[in-house]
């Protein structure tokens, strides 16, 4: 038996017809009127429509207040290395008050910081002068020690890290 022998060609029949029946059109027998659906649209965006956003706290991530604390902080640079002190990382906490106090939990890179001494002080000034700050009290923590793994990417990029 050679390769041509089941090659053959294929067995077909074909019927010819003069026309074909147009198929069955779709029918809705429980469509809804164009006015009843509009009035459900309008229900259902009722309440979404009148709802008012959820106004932020001020002294909460995200609020005004907070925000502003952040900014002054990342206003705060590092005078040995050119990154803000936020993006470095050594900020590791701000929680702010109803009455306007802020207590920020900071590190330095190291203990023996040349700044050791001077940059808590120049943080509670500065978080101090951000309007509606009543008082702000900086505490300077070791423990977690501070690591380069804490600073934003921000921070990589500027110091060629990334």
């Amino acid at each position: 038996m050679n390769a041509s022998e089941h090659i053959g060609e294929p067995k077909f029949t074909v019927e010819e017809v003069d026309s074909v029946a147009p198929p069955p059109r779709a029918k809705v027998d429980d469509a809804e009127a164009p006015a009843d659906k509009l009035e459900r649209k309008r229900d259902y965006l009722a309440g979404f429509l009148d709802a008012k956003p959820a106004s932020a706290d001020p002294t909460a991530p995200g609020g005004d207040l907070y925000e502003n604390v952040i900014a002054a902080l990342k206003d705060i640079f590092d005078p040995e290395i050119p990154v803000n002190i936020y993006d470095l990382g050594l900020i590791y906490g701000v929680d702010v008050a109803e009455d306007g106090g802020v207590v920020v939990s900071m590190t330095l890179t190291t203990p023996h910081c040349p700044v050791a001494e001077s940059m808590p002080g120049e943080v509670e000034l500065r978080v101090g002068a951000v309007p509606g700050v009543r008082d702000a009290e900086v505490n300077l923590v070791w423990n977690p020690p501070w690591d380069p793994a804490k600073m934003s990417d921000e921070a990589r990029l500027e110091l060629g890290m990334l």
